[in-house]
């Protein structure tokens, strides 16, 4: 993608399987901080590719996710994605408390009691597919149902209605221009389910995630009734949606590097730091998030951010920058502790990441131990990948055994 007069055009509609976005590729190499134009919003923002910069962007104070509220910030879906009452567009000490509420439902305790549950869940999903025979699909029969039911769960979802949610969120990530109504209505119906459960929950408390938050207080405050519908939905979406398309694509890594599926196959208790290489260097979804505004003048890098500007980070950079890693496009199981930014960094960092993380594990855990004979089904230059949101992952993933 050619740079017009100091503004690159950056539809980021890459998805070439998962190798790696070449526009963000030249960015990160030739501009580091770059003034771009999205396919939404107004205006233009700026881009910071290195991962100091990126560091910088997500913890300094001097950077708001709230002065993106009331704006028609640039972004990649023709509906932003985000609620103006969400934590994911606070700033503390208002996104302290939330994170601080949320936080305890995601504390060490809990999440390895969610591990038995996970694990069987896992178990059956696996056992059902070991039954059809093969061909499989990893996608439908393991990565699609797996995070859903999980996070459904946690939150005590009916059943019956979890398809129908997990449609809106995807509708809400479409990045398609012709998508906007459907993308608008998705939002407000998820909303609305959301605002009648919360509700119901706030009357009726249970052992659930949403009930502790209704009934969450922090001094005399308590969630108000925005606050909650909001959070429920930002939980829900982030719970299920990105986890999915994580556990496919780590299948697809594996599958697809004979060497490194045979190296942990042999020795499992790799497994846990070859998943923070692999979360590193998959490109997991396309393009940017949410933005965050420029409270002040910042220079970053020899360049000078404006007070008011909208500024992007792209964690995908960041985890391939050479001032980081060292052969930062080599995907090296043996790699020490990678400080990826996959789940984000600083005050917006993924409340759900050791959950998420669990879900991952277990999966591809599971599947090694009880496919060890497992391949993809057709070759990998086959496989069709998703092209319409702003999520990297296989439609299908096809395996036989």
């Amino acid at each position: 993608m050619e740079p017009g007069p100091n503004v690159w055009n950056c539809p980021f509609d890459y998805a070439e399987a998962l190798e790696f976005d070449p526009t963000l590729k030249r960015l990160l190499t030739e501009e580091p901080v770059a003034r771009i134009k999205l396919p939404y919003g107004e205006g233009e923002a700026w881009l910071v590719t290195r991962y100091d910069d990126v560091r910088t962007v997500t913890t300094d104070r001097r950077f708001s996710r709230h002065g993106v509220v009331g704006r028609d910030f640039p972004r990649m879906t023709p509906e932003p994605i985000v609620q103006d009452e969400a934590i994911n567009v606070m700033d503390p000490p208002a996104s302290s408390r939330l994170r601080s509420l949320v936080s305890k439902a995601f504390a060490p305790r809990h999440v390895e009691r969610m591990r038995a549950r996970t694990q069987g869940v896992v178990d059956e999903l696996l056992s059902a597919m070991a039954e059809q025979g093969a061909p499989g699909d990893l996608m439908e029969n393991l990565a699609s149902p797996l995070p859903l039911t999980t996070i459904c769960e946690v939150l005590d979802i009916p059943e019956d209605d979890r398809g129908r949610l997990r449609g809106y969120a995807r509708t809400m990530m479409n990045t398609s221009l012709s998508n906007k109504d459907a993308a608008i209505q998705a939002k407000a119906d998820m909303r609305a389910y959301f605002a009648d459960l919360t509700a119901q929950r706030r009357a009726h408390p249970g052992d659930d995630l949403i009930s502790a938050l209704a009934t969450a207080r922090d001094g005399d405050e308590i969630l108000d009734e925005r606050e909650l519908t909001v959070m429920a939905m930002v939980l829900l979406i982030t719970g299920q949606d990105t986890t999915t398309y994580q556990i496919a694509n780590l299948s697809y890594t594996l599958l697809t590097r004979p060497d490194d599926l045979a190296a942990l196959r042999a020795d499992p208790e790799r497994l846990p730091s070859a998943m923070e290489e692999m979360l590193r260097f998959i490109p997991f979804r396309k393009g940017v998030g949410i933005p965050r505004v420029a409270l002040e003048d910042v220079e970053l890098s020899g360049v000078t951010i404006r007070a008011g500007d909208i500024v992007h980070v792209s964690y995908l950079t960041a985890n391939r920058d050479p001032r980081k890693f060292d052969r930062p496009d080599e995907l090296d199981l043996d790699r020490e502790k990678p400080q990826h930014m996959t789940f984000g960094w600083g005050g917006h960092h993924c409340l759900g990441a050791p959950l998420a993380f669990v879900e991952m594990e277990l999966a591809l855990r599971t599947l090694l131990e009880r496919f060890p004979d497992l391949k993809l089904a057709k070759p990998a230059d086959e496989v069709r990948w998703n092209e319409t949101s702003i999520w990297r992952y296989p439609l299908a993933l096809p395996v036989t055994w």
